[in-house]
């Protein structure tokens, strides 16, 4: 019989994380190694020497949040999967988590056997996506083969030098105001280079702008 895959829960609200271990604990080839209740108290718990095969990360926390848990965890130890659960379904959320290394992300109230199949598709495939970032970012995606087999080719070309400035800012945390700082333009210049954006590659939100410039190798993550 196959080792158990051992995932790791950081996660502060304890009866969630007992709720959580339990659940774990019930799927076939899955068991806690341990948890946590930041990413602070996940670091001091982590052994080199047998490290989670996947871990279940909290956005919200105290002292160290999902978002520099993660991104301390893909500096680290890039092989370790993780799967963001969430209360909050806000595009800043998503951008921030996918953009610091998770490739799944779920809501806390999802049901069992949805968190189920977010871990297995990690485990197997190496990603996954909810029906909450599939409507934003998968759907967004296959606009973009729509894009790509037009007659312009290349997706980039309809884009001028100061527009892909403009997207690389938009994959950061600034605001649009705090962008059109960066930038030295006015906020309403801005909102134009956005609205253009949209209209140029069909998109409708922020998310989509992020997953295009992924796509498209304009940011890493």
């Amino acid at each position: 019989m196959n080792k158990p895959y051992k995932v790791a829960l950081v996660e502060d609200h304890i009866l969630l994380r007992k709720g959580l271990v339990s659940m774990v604990e019930g799927f076939h080839d899955y068991s806690v190694l341990f948890e946590a209740s930041n990413g602070k108290e996940m670091i001091e718990l982590l052994d080199p020497g047998n490290l989670p095969d996947l871990v279940l990360m909290d956005v919200n926390m105290p002292e160290m949040d999902g978002f520099s848990s993660t991104g301390w965890l893909k500096r680290n130890y890039p092989d370790i999967r993780i799967l963001a659960l969430s209360m909050y379904d806000t595009e800043n959320s998503i951008i921030r988590m996918f953009k610091a290394g998770v490739r799944g992300y779920i809501m806390k109230y999802c049901d069992p056997v949805d968190l189920r199949t977010a871990m297995d598709a990690l485990i197997q495939k190496g990603y996954y996506y909810s029906e909450l970032v599939t409507g934003r970012l998968i759907h967004t995606i296959n606009r973009y083969d729509d894009l790509d087999n037009n007659d312009t080719g290349n997706p980039l070309s309809v884009l001028n030098d100061r527009e892909l400035e403009f997207l690389r800012y938009a994959c950061t945390e600034m605001t649009y105001k705090e962008i059109a700082c960066k930038m030295y333009l006015s906020p309403r210049t801005i909102d134009g280079y956005r609205d253009s954006l949209f209209d140029k590659l069909r998109l409708k939100t922020r998310v989509g702008l992020v997953t295009f410039a992924i796509r498209n190798g304009i940011v890493n993550v």
